[in-house]
């Protein structure tokens, strides 16, 4: 079964690989040193028989176990960085600012660290962050009515075509024409399993992926294809209060996503993400069971292609969806996200005895028409 514990010799098995599948649902106590870890922690490995698991670090703390000092298991999952926090508050006070190596220095902070980090959390660098928010703020300047030397000085640039350089490369159109584009604003969500972007105009949700999806540039690069627009770095309405509602979905609380979606995809795959958001947290359910439901039972293969085509993660969610063998298919975010996000649903609705069955269930359409 999908939700039944593994064994210790397979939790034994994911601690050697610091498989992620199983992150803050299982610890690893180590009885010839007396500590406990994550399944993910970078120490040597203990041998089979030092090893026992428990499920939560009470169990660990009530054992006489005490935390690791290198994956540090009493944090909590997911916490962020404080060095990424400390940049990202500098970035907010100073966004026109044109950050450099020497900037982050006098920050004390080593450029290099700084960079491996934000390339790991992000897959783009701090100061490739810096430049996104300087040039959308400039981008935000020149639609609000100021001159293309207004919003060139503000964004740090001596040279007139420098700026319009990278403004077009930026956003495909010269300064001076962006004062007719809509631009839609991008911003970082932490989560306890990795950083998603979001990316809304005032009124809707347009993407919300895990950042390290291999798709998601070709995502980015289609989206300001079918909005004509261009997307800078900042926060709209929306990307606010999917990140309310993330937080609450992470502690644990099933309060379902009400961030209205823009109506992105044809037709038929807007039918099939309405049917995902139908289905329950907690329930877990077949593409052919989806088809059937919308009276299209040979559309199995219609229905993983629009499901592996929804771009907004979680809030339309396609990680309900399992093989009809009861096993994990494919996931963009990643299989180890997949399982972890159903054990946490499953531990959120507690011990329902869920189905994995599909049913109809009442859809409230949140797709912007």
């Amino acid at each position: 079964m999908l939700f039944e514990r593994p064994s210790d010799d397979a939790l034994y098995d994911a601690l050697v690989a610091r498989d992620a599948s199983y992150e803050g649902f299982a610890w690893a106590a180590v009885k010839t040193t007396g500590i406990f870890c994550r399944l993910t922690c970078p120490a040597r490995k203990p041998k089979r028989e030092n090893t026992s698991f428990f499920e939560t670090i009470a169990e660990c703390l009530e054992a006489g176990f005490r935390p690791c000092s290198r994956c540090r298991p009493m944090l909590k999952l997911g916490e962020a960085d404080p060095m990424v926090t400390r940049l990202f508050s500098a970035l907010d006070a100073e966004p026109f600012r044109r950050w450099s190596e020497e900037d982050v220095v006098s920050l004390g902070i080593d450029p290099s660290t700084a960079r491996r980090a934000f390339k790991r959390q992000f897959g783009m660098s701090f100061l490739e962050i810096a430049k996104l928010r300087r040039m959308g703020k400039a981008a935000e300047t020149l639609k609000e009515g100021a001159s293309v030397l207004d919003a060139q000085l503000d964004a740090g640039y001596e040279s007139g075509s420098g700026f319009r350089s990278a403004v077009t490369k930026l956003f495909g159109t010269a300064p001076a024409s962006l004062r007719e584009k809509t631009l839609l604003r991008a911003d970082w969500i932490e989560t306890p399993i990795g950083p998603m972007m979001a990316i809304a105009d005032q009124h809707a949700l347009h993407l919300l992926e895990f950042a390290e999806r291999k798709a998601l540039p070709a995502e980015i690069r289609k989206l300001r294809t079918f909005t004509g627009g261009g997307i800078v770095m900042g926060r709209h309405p929306p990307i606010d209060q999917i990140e309310a509602e993330l937080r609450t979905y992470f502690a644990g609380e099933d309060l379902g996503f009400r961030t209205r979606l823009a109506g992105h995809g044809s037709p038929f795959q807007r039918r099939v993400w309405e049917a995902l958001r139908a289905i329950p947290a907690g329930v877990s359910t077949t593409y052919g069971a989806v088809a059937c439901g919308l009276n299209l039972p040979s559309s199995t293969r219609a229905v993983a292609g629009a499901n592996g085509a929804n771009q907004i993660a979680i809030a339309i969610p396609c990680h309900r969806l399992i093989g009809a063998d009861g096993s994990l298919t494919g996931y963009g975010g990643g299989l180890w996200r997949k399982r972890w996000l159903l054990e946490h649903e499953r531990r959120m609705v507690g011990q329902r005895g869920v189905s994995t069955h599909h049913a109809q269930y009442k859809v409230t359409s949140m797709l912007a028409p």
